[in-house]
């Protein structure tokens, strides 16, 4: 059992990457406080976290329903990673300027927790095929048990990672910050063209056949 949790875990740590998610984030999130910035991961990771339960439990189902697939999903992602990445290169994101007399809970933020961190970028398609293929090949309650412990286990590592990159914030300072916004803007804006890519190449590849 231990083996299989090692296991689980290593994939969806690898999948979600939040060493790799943490410069997004603190591109999406320059302008927010440390409490702001930490609310937006809190609901970033619920959100990722949530996602993956869903679709390991009922993905193969809701796919089925809607008629949908995962490259269906990838293209989507792509269009929101690009949007996101083209807002960040022009300095349109992360205005969210707070003061002692401001909600600390801000409606934008709530925004950009939902998407684009917690789906796609922590819960992207291939975290959720990951859980969906991995649900399918659990044969026990035991297994799938500890399917779901693995993905909160990855979710809160997830966390306790971009509660930590505030600290980055104060190295960089304000010039730092805005520099990093407009390259992860731009890396964001290529990830983008490879999750179109790499959606679309299915179904071109169907039509030719």
């Amino acid at each position: 059992m231990l083996t299989t949790l090692l296991l689980y875990f290593t994939s969806f740590f690898t999948l979600m990457n939040p060493l790799g998610s943490m410069p997004i984030f603190l591109g999406l999130t320059d302008g927010l406080n440390n409490k702001q910035r930490r609310s937006t991961a809190t609901k970033a990771i619920i959100t990722a976290f949530i996602t993956l339960v869903v679709f390991a439990f009922a993905g193969k189902y809701l796919f089925e329903f809607f008629n949908i697939s995962i490259n269906g999903l990838k293209i989507v992602g792509s269009i929101i990673f690009f949007i996101m990445g083209y807002d960040m290169l022009n300095s349109k994101i992360g205005r969210l300027k707070s003061n002692d007399e401001e909600d600390d809970s801000s409606e934008d933020s709530g925004d950009i927790a939902f998407s684009p961190l917690g789906i796609p970028l922590l819960a992207g398609p291939g975290s959720i095929t990951n859980a969906m293929v991995l649900m399918g090949e659990s044969s026990s309650w035991t297994d799938k048990g500890v399917l779901v412990i693995s993905i909160f286990l990855v979710s809160l590592t997830s966390l306790f990672i971009l509660w930590g990159s505030s600290g980055i914030i104060k190295i960089l300072g304000n010039q730092g910050t805005k520099i990093m916004t407009k390259l992860m803007g731009l890396i964001l804006m290529i990830i983008a063209v490879e999750f179109f890519f790499s959606g679309v190449t299915p179904f071109v590849k169907v039509m030719l056949h």
